[in-house]
């Protein structure tokens, strides 16, 4: 193989009937160098492959010291076969190892959201019902909870979806989650992040750090350095209104309370507390004096820097002022020691 854009080995999960359920990649790798490259090359084919225990345990001996190593070790003193993702190109999804790869990706830190092709995800990832015992296809749940309460075991279903929780493949350094059941596989989490109870991360998305994120970062959406997201706030995805439009949110700024924004904005800027923008909303552009300069619908501001949002206590006009003072962030919250 000349090039190869992601590598990563581990441990697949299968129903009863033998269709794969995840994969869980301990430390996968996106454009490895050319001499690990070339380990990779001696070892395992272009594609998606069973390997055996040994194949792998010669593979970690020919690696240099590292994490990769380590995993694979640790992966070969088991006796069950391990799965091996081998992608020459970023090309569209064509299997539920290849979905786990790119969701590993993303959590891994390895490649931000946007950057990576998952067309066809939905298509290959299975909708499993995700367990105290571990993922188990839907069609057998009925089977597998009887068994369960005949034998006098608990067998708690969290989660019917098609993406688990991150926690469970993936957990970031530097960061502070309260609620893990509320981020994805795929989610993007950079050190400093911090999600409370009531935040939500998807997959395809993220806040690069350091942030405090309180309500909703929808799919396809990033956060940018010391922004928070105020509690019960929301972010207008690709999948939840966005449409084609790739919101983001830039450094240094504040979506308050209940607030949202289905538009980009740049760095610094502030939406107060209850105010939702979407891209049709006719806003009141104000000079110093606080005199209406002109309307202008939110798409014409989308990815402006210093722009503070607010609703007028008195008209109900929403009104576009100049926000000069940046976001300070509370250093104890970001703290992670």
């Amino acid at each position: 193989m000349t090039n190869i854009f992601a590598f990563a080995l581990g441990i697949s999960r299968h129903s009863a009937a033998g269709a794969m359920l995840d994969c869980y990649f301990p430390a996968p790798c996106m454009q490895p160098d050319i001499n690990l490259s070339e380990i990779i090359s001696r070892h395992f084919s272009a594609g998606v492959t069973e390997v055996a225990a040994a194949v792998a345990a010669a593979f970690a001996d020919e690696l240099p010291e590292g994490q990769l190593k380590q995993a694979t070790q640790a992966l070969t003193a088991g006796e069950r076969a391990l799965r091996c993702v081998v992608l020459e190109n970023d090309d569209a999804i064509s299997s539920t190892a290849e979905a786990y790869l790119k969701l590993h990706l993303l959590s891994h830190r390895l490649a931000l959201p946007n950057s990576l092709n998952l067309d066809n995800i939905f298509a290959h990832l299975p909708n499993v019902a995700w367990t105290t015992r571990g993922p188990i296809a839907v069609d057998e749940l009925a089977a597998a909870l009887i068994k369960a309460q005949t034998q006098g075991q608990h067998l708690e279903v969290m989660a019917v979806d098609k993406f688990p929780k991150m926690t469970n493949y993936v957990v970031p350094s530097g960061v502070r989650i309260a609620d893990a059941s509320r981020i994805r596989l795929g989610a993007f989490l950079g050190d400093g992040t911090t999600v409370m109870h009531e935040g939500f991360i998807n997959f395809n998305a993220g806040a690069l750090g350091p942030n405090m994120i309180e309500g909703r970062v929808s799919q396809g959406v990033t956060v940018g350095a010391n922004s928070d997201l105020g509690g019960s706030s929301s972010t207008m995805g690709t999948l939840s209104g966005g449409g084609e439009i790739v919101i983001s949110v830039g450094e240094n700024c504040l979506i308050g309370a209940n607030a949202g924004t289905g538009i980009p904005l740049g760095d610094r800027c502030t939406i107060e507390a209850g105010l939702y923008i979407t891209a049709g909303t006719k806003i009141s552009l104000l000079d110093e004096t606080g005199t209406e300069v002109r309307k202008v619908k939110a798409r014409e501001l989308a990815g402006g820097d210093d722009l503070l949002f607010i609703r007028n206590s008195e008209t109900g006009r929403i009104e576009c002022r100049s926000n000069r003072r940046a976001i300070e962030l509370n250093a104890q919250l970001h703290a992670h020691n």
